[in-house]
């Protein structure tokens, strides 16, 4: 096996830090703290927040060009050589980046994990299985599961590995499962009606139908990931359930809260959001037998992600229309969720406060508190975090060698911030 060494990277001391703390495999799995990120963001990157991309010869590089799984590009450089990427996604031209492109290095595995999925949540329960099926045709991203594949293939290549394990592709559908519990779950405590355009489980069968369905798809799972035999992944994932319950406590807790502050913000969204995508990502590059500082890495590339993706999340929901989003616009803040847009909105304009606290009992009053989050610099403020979180993903993939999948992890980072440009 090839041994594999990351530099230590400094991200500063203002930003979200939550860095594993003896997580090997023959200890308990600690908790994470949070550093202050402050009222000012970190100077890891440059002003405008333009995250790097890579220049080590690759310039002329189309970005979203990626190839199959059965041709894998092979090596370029040594590890550790390369200069950090620079995601400026304005000032260079190149054509947008697809979640096609950026999922075809590995669509034969997501064509399989496609066809696993119903069969694996199980054909004894009938009802369980028309209402997971619902929510599996609903046209999810199937982001966490590619993620899986695309860190399995990078990191399998260290090892010598020439294809997956079983166990990488298990993996993959216990996540794409705990993920789709979690879903379930949260349409039923928001009371939600619709998801991505179609009716949501509890809409369609009930809530007692749509928590019995969320609570045997988080059963399942937790059978699966018991028969991964690998205690370390199974500590990983296990904590990820833990940490859905804390961040919907965690919400429910600061419902129309104007005192809520961002690392509490950002928290809540590691909990419900980057604590499955990163726990995904290393344990993916666990099986693959890859060193322990390539799987801490790969660690914090995900939980970066993670975050990045829900600070995007939040800001088009103030962006863009209840037809994009499959939802009414502005639904979290009608609903006393405060992120970062709010958070940051807040500063600049009591007035904002003053609606928010009313809980909007006046007519009218959340479209005026939307104006006031897009005039006080909300969404902008909101937009330099994002791409901060996307420029600490890249830096975290430094570590992997140059390949089909590597470049592909960094157009991932790239997509979601194209998604706001």
């Amino acid at each position: 096996m090839m041994s594999m060494t990351c530099h230590n990277l400094d991200f500063g001391a203002r930003v979200l830090d939550l860095v594993a703390v003896g997580s090997s495999s023959n200890s308990a799995t600690e908790r994470y703290s949070v550093k202050n990120y402050g009222k000012t963001t970190s100077n890891v990157s440059s002003k405008g927040y333009g995250a790097r991309r890579m220049i080590n010869g690759r310039q002329n590089i189309i970005r979203s060009s990626v190839f199959s799984t059965k041709t894998p590009e092979p090596l370029i450089d040594g590890v550790g050589q390369r200069t950090a990427p620079v995601l400026d996604l304005k000032k260079e031209l190149r054509s947008p980046i697809s979640l096609a492109n950026v999922f075809e290095a590995v669509a034969d595995d997501l064509q399989t994990l496609n066809q696993n999925l119903k069969s694996i949540v199980g054909a004894d329960n009938p009802v369980l299985m028309s209402a997971a099926e619902q929510i599996f045709s609903a046209g999810g991203k199937r982001m966490r599961p590619a993620l899986v594949f695309l860190v399995s293939r990078a990191t399998a290549e260290l090892a010598g590995l020439k294809d997956l394990t079983t166990k990488h592709r298990r993996l993959a559908e216990i996540i794409e499962m705990i993920h789709t519990a979690s879903l379930i779950h949260d349409d039923v405590l928001d009371e939600s009606d619709m998801r991505r355009g179609k009716e949501t489980v509890h809409q369609l069968y009930g809530t007692r139908v749509a928590v019995l369905a969320g609570d045997f798809m988080f059963a399942q799972s937790s059978w699966y990931l018991a028969n991964l035999e690998n205690l370390e992944v199974i500590k990983l994932i296990s904590q990820v359930i833990k940490d859905f319950a804390s961040g919907e406590i965690k919400q429910a807790s600061s419902l129309f809260d104007c005192d809520v502050e961002l690392e509490e913000y950002l928290l809540k969204s590691y909990y419900k959001t980057a604590s499955l995508i990163a726990a995904s990502t290393k344990g993916a590059a666990i099986f693959s037998g890859a060193d322990r500082s390539v799987t801490d890495q790969m660690y914090e590339f995900g939980k970066n992600l993670g975050l990045s993706f829900q600070v995007v999340d939040d800001i088009l929901d103030f962006t863009q229309s209840a037809e994009q989003l499959g939802k009414p616009a502005g639904s979290d803040l009608e609903k006393g969720n405060l992120t970062a847009p709010v958070i940051f909105a807040l500063e600049d304009e009591p007035k904002l406060r003053e609606i928010i606290e009313s809980e909007f009992c006046e007519t009218g009053s959340l479209d005026e508190a939307i104006e006031l989050v897009k005039k006080h610099g909300g969404i902008e403020r909101a937009q330099e975090l994002a791409k901060e979180k996307a420029d600490l993903a890249i830096k975290n993939l430094q570590c992997l060698p140059q390949s089909t999948f590597q470049l592909a992890l960094e157009n991932m980072a790239m997509f979601n911030l194209e998604r706001i440009d």
